[in-house]
């Protein structure tokens, strides 16, 4: 597997991309080209131009949640396939994996936090494939499904609005979910975010894959903010995993990304990093 950080909140020294408060990697695994999250704009397709990636390549797009630093960057994907049809080039339809509450409206105050794409639009470009179930997208790269949420210290606080049957509730983020890649030594952890908490997040991969070690961790572990209460109890946690790297990128902010270098191997990520397996 071959992962390439295409968006992230941070850039590295001299690689001149640009970076955004979101989240998007372009994974190559088995021959196969998956986007996992779209970052906030279009900035990500700028990147993977920059690195010589082709976006017609991803026959796979994997959204880890609906809120729109993952996924406004579907909005100028969708701008190229209509360009390519307007030349009479249209494309195949490539595979759109989310929760099935990914892109229903989310909101905070008058702010938007989702998508606000219909999925009739989607579904003109994309083959959507909306599942709260985990599944297999190549032999060893597996979607993780909706995650339980089981210790009592990642009981995520809820995170804006949503539209529900008897109308808006207290969003839960119960859509959020992440990747895993099984190697001969262990997984590979892909997270979004993770509301679902990061400790829940790889207790769902060990179950999907069936498989205890944990390689390397990557993406977001939603530790902005959080109470020592929390941080300690996640660095404990992790400490026994015997985990080689956590690359603990976007929604981790600075005092949590020193806590957890105290007691783990805590490397950088940026735009441009590109990690093979």
């Amino acid at each position: 597997m071959k992962l390439t950080v295409l968006m992230d909140n941070n850039t590295f020294v001299d690689q001149y991309y640009l970076a955004e408060p979101g989240l998007s990697y372009e994974i190559q695994a088995e021959e196969e080209h998956i986007l996992f999250d779209a970052g906030y704009s279009e900035a990500t397709l700028k990147n993977a131009e920059k690195m010589d990636l082709n976006w017609k390549n991803w026959k796979t797009i994997v959204i880890s949640h609906g809120h729109a630093d993952h996924t406004w960057g579907l909005i100028p994907l969708l701008q190229r396939y209509n360009e390519e049809a307007m030349k009479n080039k249209a494309l195949p339809k490539a595979t759109l994996m989310a929760h099935p509450e990914a892109f229903i409206s989310k909101w905070e105050g008058n702010m938007e936090l989702g998508l606000n794409v219909t999925t009739e639009s989607l579904e003109r470009v994309f083959k959507l494939e909306l599942s709260a179930m985990p599944q297999s997208i190549t032999p060893r790269l597996f979607y993780l499904g909706q995650i339980p949420r089981s210790n009592d210290f990642e009981n995520a606080q809820p995170f804006g609005t949503v539209a529900g049957k008897g109308g808006p509730v207290e969003d839960k983020v119960v859509d959020d979910t992440a990747l895993a890649y099984k190697t001969d030594k262990g997984l590979v952890v892909i997270t979004g975010c993770a509301h679902a908490g990061i400790c829940n997040t790889i207790e769902q991969a060990k179950k999907v894959c069936r498989e205890e070690r944990i390689l390397d961790v990557i993406g977001g572990f939603h530790l902005q903010q959080a109470s020592q209460y929390v941080l300690d109890k996640t660095i404990d946690y992790l400490e026994v995993q015997g985990i080689r790297h956590l690359y603990a990128a976007h929604c981790t902010d600075l005092a949590a990304k020193v806590a957890l270098s105290a007691r783990l191997n805590v490397k950088e990520v940026g735009v441009g990093l590109v990690l093979t397996y």
